[in-house]
């Protein structure tokens, strides 16, 4: 005879549904609350592919740990507040001419026409014209928050030696750089100077770059191109001023 007890589930039993309920739905739709997902086809990466790696080339040498000795300009009155704006350019090249007479070759080398027409500037009598040393320029181009004074020294030949001076906290004046060039013109862009020279090849020029190192304490060509000239040619340097100009 068949018992007329109801049916009843194990006490456990409700959690378990309960359970179950929950996992169920995370079955179909899971997938889509912070789990990966496929975006589909990646292009593969692309990296420096070293050509001939197993030809030997050539060793840099370490870096002078010292830097390079500032070449300090002789002949000049202390800098005050390291300010550049009160340095006269033409009695700055006149100390240099000075202190290296008869330079042919190097930073200082010029003409010795052009040193006698350097020693005549601002003489009695003098046409302002005749002298080479062109109106000076100003820009932050080390990065301190201070003006470095560029100079620009008109050579024959369509060469010039254009150089870069900074003061330092001691009052010393400090030629970071010099090059003399046959140039086509000089930009100031950011804290370069841009020189731009003939490259030989017809509707081209060569680009040079020159940047403040700080472990040289000196200005270096850090960077070189060929860029073909636009419709025009050259413009005009630009830069930050003439003299007295930040």
């Amino acid at each position: 005879m068949a018992s007329s007890r109801p049916f009843r589930f194990p006490r456990a039993a409700p959690a378990a549904l309960a359970v179950l309920a929950v996992l169920l739905p995370c079955t179909t739709g899971c997938g889509d609350t912070g789990g990966l997902a496929n975006a589909g086809p990646t292009p593969t990466a692309s990296g420096p592919v070293h050509l001939w790696p197993g030809h030997k080339g050539a060793s840099v040498p370490p870096a002078d740990p010292g830097g390079a000795p500032p070449e300090y300009v002789p002949g000049i009155a202390p800098v005050r507040d390291e300010n550049v704006h009160g340095i006269d350019p033409v009695d700055l090249v006149q100390a240099e001419v000075k202190a290296h007479p008869r330079a042919d070759v190097g930073p200082d080398g010029m003409p010795r026409a052009t040193a006698e027409a350097i020693e005549e500037c601002g003489q009695e009598g003098a046409d302002p014209k005749d002298c080479p040393v062109l109106t000076p320029y100003y820009r932050d181009l080390t990065g301190n928050g201070k003006d470095e004074l560029i100079i620009g020294i008109r050579l024959p030949e369509d060469q010039m030696s254009v150089r870069v001076y900074t003061a330092d906290a001691d009052g010393r004046l400090n030629r970071i750089m010099a090059t003399t060039q046959t140039l086509v013109g000089v930009e100031l862009a950011g804290r370069d100077v841009i020189l731009h020279m003939p490259s030989g090849l017809g509707g081209y020029e060569l680009i040079n770059a020159w940047s403040w190192d700080e472990k040289q304490r000196s200005m270096l060509p850090t960077r070189e191109q060929i860029v073909r000239v636009p419709a025009g040619g050259s413009g005009d340097a630009g830069g930050s001023g003439g003299a007295g100009a930040s």
